[in-house]
């Protein structure tokens, strides 16, 4: 059983060897633990850090490609090392490099597919009001939209068994952390949560410039992952309520026809038109999503299967070779 815990760096050379140094050197149930990082186009001297440190493997970006690419490099280089279990964790040392043994217990006993780890962010001191605040409600949306009991869902500490690892697939460019618990829930991948711990802050976040800006990026990406996998839902509320507006303004217009004072109200009756065409025209266009997100899933499982005969032939091939 191999373990390969993935980083993503972008600048991290002041950071990443503390990082380094709190990974976990053996866990029961583990024959062999690897270090694998993605340089995400970093302009110091993260990746001699790494070297020096003795890193197993290296991903690398001449260019900042964001987080969620990295994220999927790293997966896939992973998977194709020969991983059963990936834990990504970050490079500042947010987390604490104990608790990967709890994270990874879920999928060592065969209780889970992917398991999150859920901070104390009540109790994190270098979290702003405000930021706790939306923590819990970007949190709670992406539970109704995927359907999971997940409490964490920005945490970036969570592992992987090989088989949800290959049918991982990120379409944005901002973040990984929500749009794949999305995924995993619409597709019953089988999730949990489990507590951890979190260490003191050695830099400011990088992921987003101001709060304004992760709050919208957060709610763009989880809409749109609710739109790719549940499209018929999100149009057919769209155009529900479109189509009741117009019925109700219809309904108005009809009142006071019928008492003899329709004339005054012609553009209630355009309104009433209108909004019935766009909420009738809106649920056509979520009939043709649905139609569109069948044909991705069976693309999605094809590409699975694809994965899975290229990364047992790179296994073959690796063993061959040791």
């Amino acid at each position: 059983m191999k373990l390969i815990i993935q980083i993503p760096c972008y600048n991290e050379a002041e950071t990443l060897e503390i990082a380094l140094n709190d990974l976990p050197k053996h866990i029961d149930g583990i024959d062999k633990i690897e270090v694998l990082i993605i340089n995400d186009g970093s302009q110091d001297n993260t990746v001699e850090v790494a070297k020096n440190w003795g890193i197993d493997y290296v991903v690398n970006f001449k260019r900042n490609k964001g987080l969620a690419k990295g994220f999927m490099a790293g997966l896939d280089a992973c998977l194709r090392n020969g991983a059963d279990i990936i834990v990504n964790t970050d490079a500042d040392n947010q987390y604490n490099g104990a608790d990967i043994e709890k994270i990874v217990r879920p999928i060592l006993e065969g209780k889970t597919d992917i398991v999150i780890g859920e901070r104390p962010i009540a109790q994190t001191e270098h979290f702003s009001p405000l930021k706790k605040k939306l923590q819990k409600f970007g949190s709670w949306v992406v539970r109704k939209a995927s359907k999971s009991d997940i409490p964490d869902a920005p945490s970036g500490f969570r592992a992987y068994s090989r088989e949800a690892a290959m049918r991982m697939n990120v379409a944005n460019e901002y973040t990984y952390t929500l749009e794949t618990i999305v995924q995993a829930g619409r597709n019953s991948i089988a999730m949990e949560s489990v507590p951890i711990r979190t260490n003191g802050e050695l830099r400011p976040s990088r992921l987003f410039s101001s709060m304004f800006g992760y709050v919208k990026k957060s709610m763009l990406t989880i809409l749109r992952a609710f739109m790719m996998y549940k499209p018929l839902m999100f149009f057919t509320i769209l155009g529900s309520i479109l189509f009741g507006a117009g019925v109700i303004i219809g309904i108005r217009f009809i009142v006071y026809f019928i008492q003899g004072t329709g004339n005054g109200h012609i553009q209630s009756l355009i309104l009433s038109s209108t909004l019935l065409l766009i909420g009738f025209q809106t649920f056509v266009i979520g009939l043709q999503a649905d139609l569109i997100s069948a044909n991705r899933k069976l693309l999605e499982d094809i590409q699975y299967r694809v994965k899975k005969i290229d990364y047992a032939q790179q296994d073959k091939s690796n063993d061959s070779e040791d």
